[in-house]
């Protein structure tokens, strides 16, 4: 029999994404200019508020009232309408240095031999039923934000929408977890308030349905597109009015939209958020390197789907232990379990190895914080950070190098494929 899964995302504008967008701001800033830093950054937003707390230990000074702004403009929040905003939100720095308890775990003289930055377990999951290797409803849940983002910028088609938005998709499968059609969309978006109630939501639900989903499906496959028909439940705004939302609205924290940022409630998770971490943080690069060992066992054909789990104590340098599944769907004589003895073999998950194979000690964070860790495109763009001296300096950083199919010889040779 058929069944449903459903998987959602929230946009840059969410409050607890303009807090992880915050966070990882101030993580690139520090490792822009000592890439060495260690910092654990949360962030608070309410209304007209932004609180930073955290630990760091950098040997860089940074103007964090500047970045938060920055970054708030660049969401969209720009009117005082909005309560929000991004000259005249107060923001309080609490960030104090970092715990030499906790550093000395770290820290080593051979850098190869650094310990994880805590304990705990991380997961990375791929699968083959889209081409970026990523569960489909999350993918399209991302897609349906971005290109809705893309419309507010451009503030022609739908002049009236604001940053805070949140979307879902639940897709029909068949008993053999393949792709049917697209079961129900839903839509919630933030918008200037506007005479009426129920015309103003008339015009919401058709220019969504009529402007933005076209505009989604014209950038999938063909294989995707057909999975669009006039069957699907559109519940768009089913709230009704949505004119107060992000840090006014809602309390926004780093950390809370963990399953947003990974695969949609597919595969598993270990609990550890990501933004704010710099990557001594197994949370977080751990995280990354099991996603690259997972796409890159499926692009190799050893598997249409696999899950990864990692596992460290804190100041330990070697894993505790790396398990994989493959859901019954392995493309070669092994078991689970001897699969991930060769996978030890091909991935060295030392945190420092990982740090290098990954290129994580670069300012690449802000770019992770909205529309997903995972399955984002690889490539490598310039960036600028103000320093201590009030000068600009350019930087070309590499952004998500664990979406990358480097390995699929390597895996392929350790596999016989």
């Amino acid at each position: 029999m058929s069944y449903l899964f459903t998987s959602e995302s929230v946009s840059e504008g969410h409050p607890d994404k303009v807090s992880d967008q915050i966070s990882d701001a101030l993580i690139d800033n520090f490792l822009a200019f000592d890439p060495d830093s260690k910092v654990a950054c949360e962030t608070l937003v309410t209304t007209g508020q932004v609180i930073l707390a955290g630990e760091v230990k950098s040997k860089t000074y940074l103007d964090v009232q500047r970045i938060a702004r920055d970054v708030i403009e660049r969401i969209g929040y720009t009117k005082a309408e909005y309560q929000f905003d991004s000259k005249s939100c107060g923001v309080l720095s609490a960030i104090h240095e970092q715990s030499q308890d906790i550093n000395q775990g770290v820290d080593r003289a051979n850098k190869e031999e650094q310990g994880a930055g805590d304990q705990g377990m991380m997961f990375g999951y791929a699968t083959k039923e889209t081409e970026n290797y990523m569960p489909l409803a999350l993918d399209l849940s991302h897609k349906i934000l971005q290109e809705l983002a893309d419309l507010r910028r451009e503030c022609k088609e739908i002049p009236y929408l604001r940053p805070d938005a949140k979307s879902q998709v639940t897709i029909e499968y068949s008993d053999d977890n393949v792709p049917l059609r697209i079961d129900s969309i839903v839509v919630s978006t933030q918008h200037d308030d506007f005479a009426g109630d129920e015309e103003m939501l008339a015009t919401i639900r058709k220019d969504i349905i009529n402007i933005l989903i076209p505009r989604v499906m014209a950038k999938l496959p063909a294989n995707l597109q057909a999975l669009f028909n006039g069957q699907i439940k559109y519940h768009i705004n089913p709230t009704g009015k949505f004119v107060i939302g992000g840090p006014h609205g809602d309390t926004g924290l780093t950390g809370r939209k963990i399953i947003v940022d990974t695969y949609g409630g597919k595969g598993a998770h270990g609990g550890g958020a990501f933004s704010g971490k710099d990557p001594s943080k197994v949370d977080r690069s751990a995280a990354y390197a099991t996603r690259h060992i997972a796409k890159n066992l499926v692009a190799a054909g050893v598997a249409d789907e696999v899950l990864v789990q990692v596992s460290y104590a804190i100041g330990v340098v070697e894993p505790m232990g790396i398990f994989i599944s493959t859901y019954g769907t392995a493309h070669v004589d092994m078991t689970d379990g001897e699969i991930a003895k060769k996978v030890s073999e091909v991935f060295d998950m030392r945190p420092y190895a990982i740090e290098t194979r990954l290129k994580l000690r670069n300012p690449m964070y802000l770019e992770t914080a909205a529309y997903g860790h995972m399955g984002r495109k690889n490539e490598i763009v310039k960036k600028s950070f103000i320093g201590a001296d009030g000068m600009s300096h350019e930087r070309e950083v590499e952004l998500f190098t664990w979406e990358k199919l480097d390995y699929q010889d390597q895996v392929k040779a350790a596999f016989g494929l």
